[in-house]
């Protein structure tokens, strides 16, 4: 049983560590903001889940009882990284994009974090 605990551990800091490395590479080489968001929000996060799976395990199996720090920040890292991916992919909205330059809106003609009015509905709206 031993053997299979360690091995099982080993086998998720292996994978954490592939998908932080992959999630760093990725924030360093992709091109644009944009882009770059994917490094850290997605593989990053996968990277740590691996991480804390490895250390929920080796708590549970090897130590005999509940760890609820790796549960805590297991949640606070999947609450936490979409909100932040979101937050800069608007400041980067804010400040690379106009209202003309972003691609369409669909059928309400507005993006929502662009509220200025679009020149065709405020003639529309008069």
């Amino acid at each position: 049983m031993d053997q299979f605990l360690e091995i099982t551990v080993s086998v998720f800091l292996v994978v954490g560590g592939v998908f932080g490395l992959i999630g760093s590479f990725g924030l360093i080489k992709l091109n644009d903001p944009m882009s770059r968001l994917h490094g850290p929000t997605k593989a990053s996060t996968l990277g740590l889940g691996g991480v804390l799976l490895a250390s929920m395990l080796h708590s549970i199996l090897a130590e005999h009882h509940v760890s609820f720090h790796e549960i805590m920040i297991t949640l606070f890292v999947l609450l936490t990284a979409p909100i932040t991916a979101n937050f800069i992919a608007k400041v980067h909205i804010h400040r690379h994009e106009t209202p003309k330059s972003l691609p369409d809106a669909g059928s309400d003609k507005l993006w929502a974090t662009h509220d200025i009015v679009p020149d065709d509905r405020a003639t529309d709206e008069a």
